[in-house]
């Protein structure tokens, strides 16, 4: 087709917008991933945050960047891919959230946030149907945009690196009126790719205004407008040469293994959209969220499909075309009313949101015969190209609307009950002209229940157990043998776990135990897909973030994942998925010493993974460990120099296989220089 843990804390911020050292507190997150306005720390779900100040320390560059050092969320493990970010959760896929409304990413239309233009990074991990109605059962990947501030504040920043990294930065915000006040954020950013012949350019701007229309009613109105010229890097490879020795050598980590001249990302996208936050009363509080989005794609991305018996060296090639344009409005409307007796505290939460996302172009897949390549001496230039009579018309068009409620009890400050309930109809429609001629028309229509519940015990000395029931729910768009819709995936998970943040202990720490099944799962009956399967993912995750002394700041993360496809006889794992996670950060800040200097430095280990092979056998894949560096420091007055490396070592290994294989990310060097007000 077409279109086919923990982190309670949030790093208390100066007047200038940078964090104080040595000082974390409870993040309450507004508009956010719970939609509602109660600490991580103090709810049974469980949720991760990457906020503004780690994002600089990082100097991450595109989102799937943001979990490395979070537990429950395997990213980068398809390399680094200019063209899509990729996220597993807990084993399975997620939906990616932009200010808490979805950002359509349906097959090769994928929308990308800028991370410069984020305030902080969110999952919600586990089945979330409850909050935000059809998805996969991993979770919500939500991104937070930046917002205007009465304060006047601002950063120029120049940015130089290998692979001819260029990129400049600006962030403006402060006061209009007395009851308006403005950002801008805007970005140019060029970059070769990890794979020769491969490049990004990006022109990136995002004006927003907040305006007090009165002492109850605030409205910000948030745009954004993004340009990427590409030479797609497609990492496909092939287990010969990667995994395997072969009597070539193996196959460069850099070689571009598509055709460089043909091969082509160009995407626009833009949004405009507002939040509408008005106080009812004491008890009652209204927000409106909405955004519309348009997203224009041409794409030819040429990859390796299978290697020519006749001469082990020549890759065949496939190509993937797609030429259209999609259209988002999504628009959220809540009521959160709080309400106190003696011994009680109740947060009730009830809201409609409505979506529709839909999508029209061109499309063309080959996959047997589109070119050829020598592996290991690529010379370019041996293919066919894709001709207009070739291309297929698709049209597609989703709309969803779901009814939810969800109250959070309190009682005697000791005992945090949650319940919720939520209700969706979803109609998905897929229209496809053929080039050889027919129309075929396949249609979705669903309604679906979601549940979810928790209970949550907060002692004294900050421990908090707890234990959690979710369910999620996924419409497919496609028909069996017999031309009948299959049913919606569902997910189911329970959870027990425990949240530690004492009021002595400047820092969280968070360990969890789940279960996590999906039901009515694709799987393959000989030459037939038919609807019998069931997935389940079982784990454990351990998270922390604290300072040891006041300048010394630590993140931990470990994640044990034992997941599964039942009905999958050649694999005891789910294919990219490694057993175990873990990564460890820590930065110092050496102003007793040096005045303006911190360094910090990380450890990221990737265990073993598995994945299928064409032949029907297992890929094995072995582990590995990457470190990444940071310097910097401030100096002068408001000046700023920084340097980031990652995978300091340069190291050379295999992401991850499932019949094809996938190098991981080069090193990675960055400095900066920037002027902050």
């Amino acid at each position: 087709m077409m279109f086919a843990g923990l982190a309670p804390v949030a790093m208390a911020q100066s007047t200038d917008g940078e964090q104080e050292p040595g000082e974390l507190q409870a993040l309450e997150v507004t508009g956010s991933v719970l939609k509602v306005d109660v600490p991580l720390a103090e709810s049974p779900r469980p949720a991760s945050v990457v906020d503004r100040e780690e994002l600089d320390d990082r100097n991450v560059q595109s989102l799937d960047e943001s979990f490395r050092y979070r537990a429950g969320v395997v990213s980068g493990h398809y390399g680094a891919d200019n063209d899509t970010d990729w996220f597993k959760v807990r084993g399975f896929d997620q939906s990616t959230y932009q200010d808490s409304l979805r950002i359509y990413r349906e097959g090769y239309f994928q929308w990308l946030p800028e991370p410069f233009g984020l305030e902080r990074v969110e999952v919600l991990k586990g089945p979330a149907s409850i909050l935000y109605g059809e998805a996969p059962p991993g979770g919500i990947i939500n991104a937070v945009s930046k917002r205007p501030s009465d304060e006047k504040s601002g950063i120029i920043e120049l940015q130089l690196g290998n692979r001819e990294h260029r990129q400049l930065d600006l962030d403006t915000t402060g006061a209009l009126t007395d009851n308006a006040s403005y950002r801008l954020v805007a970005v140019y950013k060029d970059r070769e790719g990890d794979l020769d012949h491969t490049e990004n350019e990006r022109y990136y701007i995002a004006p927003s205004v907040a305006i007090d229309l009165s002492d109850q009613t605030r409205l910000t109105v948030l745009s954004s407008f993004q340009r990427d010229d590409a030479i797609p890097v497609n990492p496909f490879k092939l287990p010969y040469g990667t995994l395997d020795d072969t009597p070539y050598g193996k196959v460069d980590t850099s070689t571009n293994l598509g055709q460089p001249d043909y091969d082509k990302n160009e995407r626009t996208q833009a949004a405009i959209g507002y939040e509408l936050e008005h106080d009812v009363n004491e008890n009652w509080s209204f927000l409106q969220n909405l955004r519309y989005n348009r997203l224009d794609l041409e794409l030819r991305s040429s990859y390796v499909s299978y290697q020519d018996p006749a001469d082990p060296r020549i890759a065949v090639q496939g190509l993937v075309y797609r030429e259209g344009t999609t259209d988002g409005l999504t628009v959220d409307n809540r009521f959160t009313g709080h309400f106190f007796t003696e011994h009680t505290e109740n947060t009730v939460l009830v809201g409609l949101d409505y979506q529709n996302l839909s999508g029209e172009g061109d499309q063309y897949d080959n996959f047997l015969d589109f070119g050829m390549v020598d592996m290991f001496d690529p010379v370019y230039g041996n293919y066919t190209p894709v001709t207009d009579a070739q291309l297929d018309d698709i049209e597609t068009d989703k709309e969803q609307v779901g009814l939810y409620v969800q109250n959070q009890l309190r009682i005697v400050d000791r005992w945090v009950i949650l319940a919720s309930a939520r209700h969706d109809w979803a109609e998905t429609e897929a229209k496809t002209t053929a080039a050889a001629g027919g129309t075929t028309v396949e249609k979705s229509d669903d309604n679906q229940w979601s549940l979810s519940g928790g209970l949550m015990y907060l002692a004294d000395n900050g421990l908090a157990p707890y234990v959690s029931y979710s369910e999620s729910f996924q419409p497919l768009l496609a028909t069996d043998t017999d031309s009948e819709l299959y049913e919606p995936l569902e997910g189911k998970q329970w959870e027990v776990g425990v949240k530690y943040a004492p009021n002595w202990f400047d820092g969280y720490l968070s360990a969890a135990a789940f279960d996590l099944k999906e039901k009515n799962s694709l799987v393959q009956d000989g030459p037939q897909t038919v609807q019998t399967g069931e997935k389940e993912s079982q784990g454990f995750e351990l998270e922390g973030n604290a300072y040891l002394t006041d300048d010394w700041q630590v993140t931990l993360a470990y994640t044990y994942t034992d997941a599964e496809d039942k009905e999958d006889d050649t694999l005891n794992q789910l294919p990219l998925i490694p057993r175990h996670r873990a990564a460890f950060w820590t930065d110092y800040d050496l102003s007793s010493w040096v005045p303006g200097l911190k360094v910090g430095g990380g450890v990221r280990y990737n265990g073993e993974s598995v994945g299928h092979s064409f032949a029907g056998d297992t890929l094995e894949v072995d582990s590995f460990t990457v470190a990444d560096l940071m310097a910097r420091y401030d100096f002068a007055r408001n000046w700023r120099a920084q340097l980031n490396v990652n995978n300091i070592t340069d190291k050379e290994y295999v992401a991850s296989c499932d019949y094809y294989c996938y190098y991981g990310e080069s090193r990675s060097v960055i400095g900066s220089l920037s002027y902050r007000w």
